[in-house]
């Protein structure tokens, strides 16, 4: 019919600019939190653009739900305020007549979230956490400075000082290293030279030509050891990101064969995104209604307060499957079949001639919307 392919293209357009909007919003308040960062050196400069990007596809599901959902809401309120919802009421059209051209609209957003949360976002989450270590051991290599004496790593820190450095090669010239062993020596270590370098899934320093000192402070117990080679494991050794340490990274189909609780949480949290987005856009339905005479928008406030209760109620329930306390299938259906049986009894009341509200919720549940 002509008002669907009306509806639907104003619904495609509409959703477009909110798109945009609340991308553009969020984007641009997340590259300000990490500018921040960088400034005060937490986070490197150019690292910035990659983490808004992974950050981004993270949050892409989200903005697409709140797009199909602010722009159904939005149409269908003008609608309403121009009392073109009312000419079609008096024509005798049902309202119920609207949720086929609502379907047709977020069905597609629908198979998008889908896409992007069991398959496209646990690669973007694992290649997030890959990146973030990577920029972890540039950010503590990067710390070695010629001429300057550094503390650099965790339980066991070393002191580096090197009187030239290539940071692009890895070369250095005269280096001196101070570390404390497990057992409660120290040793120090000049060489005339050294590489920092890549060997077996570790950051290696190999040192040519130089002396080794080890022993007890505050006893005479040292010792003196010349070497042609060394190797030391740099304490800013390379992390492998295993993709099943954490259930965000897990592919989908591996979630589907695990009997972990956690797991299970995660594939309930993947099937409710795409399924929300079709109940939310129904539900946008009856919470659309704007009565023109009172000019009040009560209306939006009520969506936005049953969005955050839907959400935060699948995020309970998600909770509640990872504690163990329910089963995924009980975790997944419980807070759609609310909102469908709230949109089933707004929609019933929503079609009733204009009455008090009390009322009208009995006329739903036990009577015929005329």
């Amino acid at each position: 019919m002509i008002y669907q392919r009306q509806f639907i293209k104003e619904l495609s357009f509409t959703a477009v600019g909110v798109f945009v909007i609340l991308l553009a919003i969020l984007v641009s308040t997340q590259a300000i939190n990490l500018l921040g960062r960088a400034a005060a050196g937490n986070v490197a400069i150019d690292a910035v653009a990659a983490l808004v990007g992974f950050w981004t596809i993270g949050f892409t599901p989200l903005l697409l739900i709140l797009t199909a959902y602010i722009s159904t809401l939005t149409v269908l309120t003008r609608y309403w305020r121009d009392s073109e919802m009312s000419v079609w009421l008096s024509c005798g059209l049902a309202l119920k007549r609207w949720t086929q051209p609502i379907l047709r609209f977020a069905v597609p957003f629908a198979l998008l979230v889908a896409a992007i949360s069991l398959w496209l976002l646990p690669w973007a989450e694992l290649r997030s956490r890959e990146f973030a270590e990577i920029l972890k051991q540039k950010q503590e290599l990067s710390l070695i400075e010629p001429g300057v004496f550094r503390e650099v790593g965790g339980q066991l820190p070393r002191v580096y000082f090197i009187e030239s450095f290539d940071s692009d090669s890895g070369d250095a010239r005269n280096l001196f290293i101070r570390e404390k062993e497990s057992n409660g020596r120290d040793s120090v270590i000049l060489a005339t030279s050294g590489q920092f370098k890549q060997e077996d899934g570790k950051r290696i320093l190999a040192l040519q030509n130089g002396h080794r000192y080890s022993g007890t402070p505050g006893q005479a117990d040292y010792e003196r050891a010349a070497f042609k080679s060394l190797s030391l494991i740099v304490s800013t050794g390379t992390k492998i990101v295993d993709a099943s340490a954490n259930r965000r990274t897990i592919p989908t189909m591996q979630l589907l064969h695990s009997g972990d609780p956690q797991h299970q949480a995660e594939l309930m949290w993947r099937l409710s995104l795409p399924l929300s987005v079709l109940v939310i856009s129904l539900l946008a339905l009856p919470l659309s209604y704007y009565n023109p005479r009172s000019g009040h928008t009560y209306n939006i406030l009520i969506a936005v307060g049953l969005f955050l209760v839907y959400q935060n109620g699948l995020t309970f329930l998600r909770d509640a499957v990872a504690g163990g306390k329910l089963p995924m299938l009980m975790g997944l259906l419980p807070m759609h079949v609310l909102m469908l049986a709230l949109f089933w009894l707004l929609l019933r009341l929503r079609s009733q001639p204009a009455q008090a509200f009390w009322p009208g919720i009995k006329a739903a549940l036990g009577g015929k919307p005329s």
